[in-house]
């Protein structure tokens, strides 16, 4: 069984004039200080995660390392165009086969990809609707994963920072 960790990234900081490209627009202060709590409730849940894979967009980034410095192991961050936008599910697919040998990887990412991808995991006609921050964990039997994946649970963001400790 492998555990599969879907995370949003944080609050970003609000597209316009000062953030042309959407691509490196980052976290806003409140969006980092809120995605540290909701990454220490993470950790409280046992998540243990090994590695994080990520969009290479700055906001996803920087939630990814939030994420990594919570869990005293240090998992590794690595990004992938397979997080991106619109990123195809086939290439995660693929992006995940090269990870076999783990068990617990986070897969950060953005809405509405975050929510199809859950979707796909778990071969269900209803995607999953993220709000920032936001955390689920599907466990499935492999990687690439062959069968149907299963719903652990779904945690929004405030109950994440609620259980922080």
């Amino acid at each position: 069984m492998v555990q599969l960790y879907l995370i949003r990234h944080g609050v970003a900081e609000p597209k316009g004039e000062a953030w042309p490209d959407d691509r490196k627009r980052p976290l806003s202060d409140a969006g980092i200080k809120q995605m540290r709590k909701a990454s220490r409730g993470l950790e409280r849940l046992g998540a243990g995660i090994e590695l994080i894979l990520t969009s290479p967009l700055v906001r996803t980034v920087q939630t990814a390392e939030i994420v990594a410095a919570a869990f005293g192991s240090k998992p590794v961050v690595q990004t992938t165009n397979a997080l991106a936008p619109r990123g195809p599910y086939t290439t995660l697919l693929t992006e995940l086969a090269k990870h076999d040998q783990l068990t617990r990887i986070a897969l950060v990412g953005h809405e509405p990809s975050i929510g199809d991808i859950a979707r796909h995991l778990m071969k269900s006609g209803r995607r999953l609707d993220f709000k920032k921050g936001g955390v689920c964990r599907i466990d499935v039997d492999a990687l690439p994963p062959t069968g149907r994946g299963d719903l652990r649970w779904f945690v929004p963001p405030a109950i994440l920072r609620s259980i922080r400790g």
